[in-house]
């Protein structure tokens, strides 16, 4: 009987470390730093990555931009999963990339069946594989996975990327549910924006939840060609999300308040206007005033907003009255003007959004809190104003109407 008890214990236990054991590849134990830093210094693109050749296990032949898991018919939450894998500058398609990707079932276990590969049941048999037509798209129909039994990890989607002119696959940010309560602050700021943001943030349409979400080609991708540190820096890149921060609203509709625009508006269009210690009022007014513009020609789908940092001439009285009479010289109704200490102020948590005090301006441009655009010293000139326009007529669809699973 002791026996039987021991193999019962021994057998659930190599049960449960099957369930969970293919997120653990994705992240370095202690014992394997040493050969994963050797990896990277060896330019392996992505650096290590265990769980690659499993990307190939049972792979049709032919791929599609849209694919049908095998978990639509689980009973729980339908999920889409839509959007764009885009080229490493955020804007342009990239076409006939595989994205692979695999999850828990809905009560949280990779379970296998009998009809798939056995080389890859570690994954579980709700996996699957899409290929990005001519114009980027992508789409995936699935269950909106469980989390793991009695831990404390957000449920999440593991993917991983193929690109035709890469010899490597490598693994991006697992895909996330904003409204997960497991997926905490501190969780969101650990987050390697591999790809992009892994944050999907759920729409609704009839019984169905969707998710549009743009992957972002070599995105803080260890070793990938694209990488370029000698471009001016200033805030976090296209794809990445814009961090809550509370800077104080001296002109606007929150007025005299430190409302955080990304929480409070942040589920359509917005612009974030960084000026830092070496304003040019003359120019910031033209911008302003474009600004104000676009956010009442497009009414409640944009909100802007012009945050200040100088951090040699911080004066809360003066820059409150200052700002307030900029605001109403310029009859601003809909643009919001807001300032902090220094843009590396960790009271308002704007050091989180990595802007550079020194640089002639920062635009981040964001849609439902990812950031779908960026420039930096930009003048206000009509092209640059055709530039932003863009950016937003680009990013407009029929997602844009869709209430949020909350609403």
């Amino acid at each position: 009987m002791l026996a039987m008890r021991t193999n019962f214990l021994y057998l659930f236990t190599i049960f449960l470390c099957f369930q969970f054991h293919s997120c653990h590849s994705q992240t370095s134990s202690e014992k394997n730093k040493e050969k994963d830093l050797s990896e990277v210094k060896n330019n392996i693109v992505g650096g290590p990555f265990e769980n690659g050749e499993f990307m190939y296990h049972g792979i049709p032949e032919t791929l599609k931009a849209v694919d049908t898991s095998p978990g639509w018919k689980q009973e729980g939450q339908k999920l889409l999963i839509t959007g764009k894998i885009l080229k490493p500058d955020g804007k342009a398609p990239a076409a006939n990339v595989i994205l692979y990707y695999y999850h828990t079932n809905t009560e949280g276990y990779y379970a296998p069946n009998d009809s798939m590969d056995k080389r890859a049941s570690r994954h579980g048999y709700i996996r699957g594989w899409v290929q990005s037509d001519s114009l980027g798209n992508y789409s995936i129909y699935t269950v909106r996975p469980g989390a793991y039994p009695n831990r404390n990890d957000p449920a999440h989607i593991h993917p991983s990327i193929k690109e035709p002119t890469l010899d490597k696959e490598y693994y991006i940010d697992a895909f996330v549910f904003d409204d997960d309560p497991l997926l905490t602050t501190k969780k969101r700021l650990e987050m390697e924006n591999r790809g992009g943001s892994g944050i999907l943030r759920l729409l609704k349409k009839g019984n169905l939840h969707i998710a549009e979400h743009n992957i972002i080609l070599g995105l803080n991708i260890p070793n990938h060609p694209s990488r370029n540190n000698n471009k001016v820096s200033s805030g976090s890149a296209i794809g990445e999300d814009v961090i809550s921060f509370t800077p104080f609203h001296a002109w606007g509709p929150d007025k005299g308040s430190k409302a955080c625009p990304v929480c409070k508006y942040g589920r359509y269009h917005g612009i974030l206007y960084f000026v830092g210690n070496d304003p040019n009022w003359d120019e910031i007014k033209l911008w302003l005033s474009f600004l104000e513009n676009e956010s009442a020609l497009r009414s409640s789908y944009l909100k802007t907003y012009f945050v200040y940092g100088n951090e040699s001439k911080y004066d809360k009285n003066k820059l409150t009255k200052q700002l307030a009479e900029i605001g109403k010289s310029l009859q601003l109704e809909h643009t919001a003007l807001t300032f902090v200490p220094s843009f590396n102020d960790t009271s308002s948590a704007i050091h989180h959004n990595n802007i550079n005090p020194n640089v002639e301006n920062t635009f981040l441009v964001y849609k439902h809190s990812t950031i779908i655009d960026k420039y930096v010293n930009l003048k206000p000139t009509t092209s640059n104003y055709n530039k932003i326009k863009a950016s937003l007529n680009r990013t407009t669809n029929d997602f844009q109407l869709l209430p949020t699973i909350h609403q």
